[in-house]
């Protein structure tokens, strides 16, 4: 086996953008890896990961073959009968595979296929040494790297993320080398940019990750990750509180540094009356900085700043970070002042000129449809339809605040804060923010009873006008967000537990966007409209002719749109792809009921019986999709001429008797559970009886009971597709 030494590649850049350095360090790595895969260099890998700091990206491997194994190559060439003549001599075509092989035809061997005997000429060559194949498997390392839009400085030709300024490339103790970028290989590396701005001499690839330590350079993106975490940990419980550390934040953060330093900074107490959440999304997502928040979770006048520098005058770093952090604050507390002057309810009044689509509206237009969906689905699940109401007409309201115009992710948040100071029931005021639950993939939904009301309501009313709209999504196209308020909407319904039909309400939403378009949106509307005018038809049809009645089409489309939102949904809870068609196929009309169905099939397909069930309805549906002419709707007993079939209808009518309550109940796992006891006389019957009959008579009877037995077994799900 050829030597084995360990492997360095560093590439040193100007700083390289944050978001993207994870994935180019990925790139690196897995194109130096992969490319000496591809020549059959041996690796071994060990524990290697990519590393990289904001300067650099650089592949350690442990151990790197020096040289590739032998390299054995087969070529085939001419059969006998076309490569010898009648006298055994060789053709041209053998003259010409001997000579491009380099050899003399009687050196050549032969070998045997399907087709015949022919020449081959295999050879073996040694392998190409590690050294030599370096510059060609970084240079293919970098051109794959994924740079959408390749920096070019000076007055070269290449690109790279950032502009570069050296590379190392060491195989054991040696210099390979290399190339790249206008750079040429050597080993020297730099250290800190301001603690240590030298070079960094490597001897070798062993002494890299405590070369560069020593430098004040952590090239261990998991190393700076835990030394922030700890740091900024440390720092709050020295303020009496508790660092908020989000994956995100945290992330950016140990890429923007090389060497972190903790710095405990405060501010004036005065901005905590600002809601929280507009400081917090200020520290975290302009200036990268960790809040301090106390025991009950509330935000304290303390955070830490991570610098990429050991200081020594702290105090000097914390004022500067104080100082760029308290204009945003004092933006903030502006505009919340002069928000809570103006109040909510007031807010409302500019809805009604900001269009929320040219087809549907006004902003104001559908509040006045969520308002109404609201009221509806309120008594439905227990929740209070008046302050149902009056939650979901301030809910758009801080669309208006200049909070939100500044943060607009505090949409809702900021209502809630509003909602509170006018003096609004707590309820109301919660339902305002737990309307946009759940925010994003992952997030909770709302918790309050009001909350899961307004977020039905409005998602609803969304995806009702986006369909009447043609805003329907295609591919990766949907500017609406239809896929996520439909994934929202079921997730809402289903963990709530909530048994709405959805037919009805959908069937509602939809005549909501047609009908609650107010006269000044219409008016507005028809003014640019001078096709309507011209037509001479009313100002509702000329301005929304193509939803001036519900589209049969769209709304018959929406239900089956959400379903399908919810195959990654189950596929995530392991939910197997045959359970969600099974039951798909009935659409129940309630999502909590589709949901009991999903849990009550999987109970089922764990039985013994369910795959012989299974298998058995599968047969019966094809039976009956067959069938010529009317299927009585009865069975005759006295037509019952086998003892086989005798027990099947009557064990049927047994089943049917024993399942109605249940099935009414919608205990579903205790349907299916009855229904699996059928199986023996299933296979009875159709072992013993021939169902299409030559007696018409008969063969009615016979197809009648097997109608009535599809449709209980079919009465939960569509079982045919758990059959393999």
């Amino acid at each position: 086996m050829s030597t084995m030494l360990p492997l360095l590649i560093e590439l040193g850049t100007e700083e390289l953008p944050v978001k993207a350095l994870p994935g180019l360090a990925q790139a690196f790595f897995d194109g130096v890896v992969d490319g000496l895969a591809k020549r059959g260099v041996a690796v071994e890998r060990g524990n290697a990961k990519p590393l990289s700091t904001p300067r650099r990206l650089a592949v350690l491997l442990p151990g790197v073959a020096v040289e590739q194994p032998e390299q054995r190559g087969e070529v085939l060439g001419p059969y006998l009968n076309i490569a010898l003549d009648a006298d055994g001599q060789p053709t041209k075509a053998l003259q010409g595979f001997a000579a491009k092989a380099g050899i003399d035809w009687t050196a050549l061997e032969r070998t045997r296929d399907a087709k015949g005997e022919r020449f081959v000429h295999r050879s073996v060559t040694p392998g190409a040494r590690t050294a030599a194949l370096l510059p060609e498997i970084l240079s293919e390392a970098i051109a794959a790297m994924p740079i959408p839009k390749p920096m070019r400085w000076g007055s070269h030709s290449y690109g790279f993320a950032r502009p570069v300024h050296w590379l190392v490339l060491l195989h054991g103790k040696e210099v390979i080398e290399a190339e790249v970028l206008g750079l040429t290989s050597d080993r020297m590396s730099r250290g800190h940019r301001f603690m240590h701005d030298k070079t960094v001499w490597l001897s070798s690839p062993d002494d890299y990750v405590a070369s560069l330590q020593a430098a004040y350079v952590l090239v261990d993106a998991d190393a700076r990750r835990r030394r922030i975490v700890e740091a900024v940990n440390a720092e709050a419980a020295a303020a009496g509180g508790q660092a908020r550390i989000t994956d995100d934040n945290l992330e950016q953060v140990v890429n923007l540094v090389e060497w972190p330093a903790p710095v405990l900074c405060s501010f004036e107490r005065e901005f905590l009356a600002v809601p929280q959440e507009a400081l917090i999304e200020t520290m975290e997502i302009n200036q990268k900085f960790f809040p301090v928040l106390d025991p009950s979770g509330k935000l304290t006048e303390k955070f830490i700043g991570i610098a990429n520098i050991e200081s020594k005058d702290v105090a000097e770093v914390a004022k500067g970070y104080e100082r760029v952090i308290r204009p945003r604050f004092a933006d903030a507390k502006f505009f919340f002042d002069e928000d809570l002057k103006q109040g909510l309810e007031a807010m409302g009044e500019g809805l009604k000129t900001v269009t929320y689509q040219a087809k549907l509206g006004s902003v104001a237009d559908k509040v006045q449809r969520v308002v109404a969906l609201a009221g509806l689905i309120a008594p439905q699940v227990g929740a209070d339809p008046v302050l149902a109401r009056r939650a979901a007409m301030l809910a758009k309201n801080d669309l208006q605040s200049r909070m939100v115009n500044e943060f607009p992710e505090l949409q809702g948040i900021a209502g809630r804060h509003y909602a509170v100071a006018g003096g609004e029931s707590p309820a109301v005021a919660l339902a305002i923010d737990e309307a946009y639950q759940p925010r994003f993939g992952g997030d909770d939904i709302a918790l309050s009873a009001l909350g899961k009301v307004l977020a039905i309501a409005e998602r609803l009313d969304t995806l009702a006008g986006g369909f009447a709209a043609g805003l329907k999504p295609t591919g990766n196209k949907d500017p609406f967000a239809l896929r996520r308020n439909a994934l929202g909407l079921a997730r809402t319904i289903i963990e709530s537990g909530f048994d709405l039909d959805m037919d009805e309400l959908i069937l509602k939403a939809s005549e909501g966007v047609l009908f609650s378009i107010s006269a000044e949106t219409i008016a507005k509307q028809q003014k640019a409209s001078k096709t309507a005018k011209d037509a001479g038809i009313s100002a509702q049809e000329g301005v929304f002719g193509d939803i001036r009645s519900i589209d049969e089409t769209n709304y018959k489309e929406l239900y089956p749109f959400i379903l399908d939102r919810l195959r990654g949904y189950y596929a995530d809870k392991g939910v197997p792809a045959t359970h969600f068609n099974a039951v798909a196929e009935l659409k129940p009309a309630s999502l909590y009921d589709f949901d009991r169905r999903i849990e009550a099939i999987g109970t089922f397909a764990a039985l013994p019986e369910a795959e012989a069930l299974a298998a058995a309805n599968k047969r019966i549906r094809n039976i009956l999709r067959k069938a010529e002419g009317a299927i009585p709707g009865m069975v005759d007993p006295a037509l019952l001429a086998e003892p086989a079939e005798s027990e099947l209808a009557e064990a049927v009518e047994a089943a049917i008797e024993d399942s109605n309550a249940r099935l009414h109940q919608k205990d579903y796992v205790s349907v299916l559970a009855r229904l699996a006891r059928l199986r023996p006389q299933v296979d009875a019957f159709f072992d013993a009886v021939m169902v299409n009959a030559e007696d018409p008579a008969l063969r009615g009877n016979r197809l009648a009971l097997l109608k009535r037995l599809s449709d209980r077994l079919g009465s939960v799900a569509a079982i045919e597709h758990l059959s393999s």
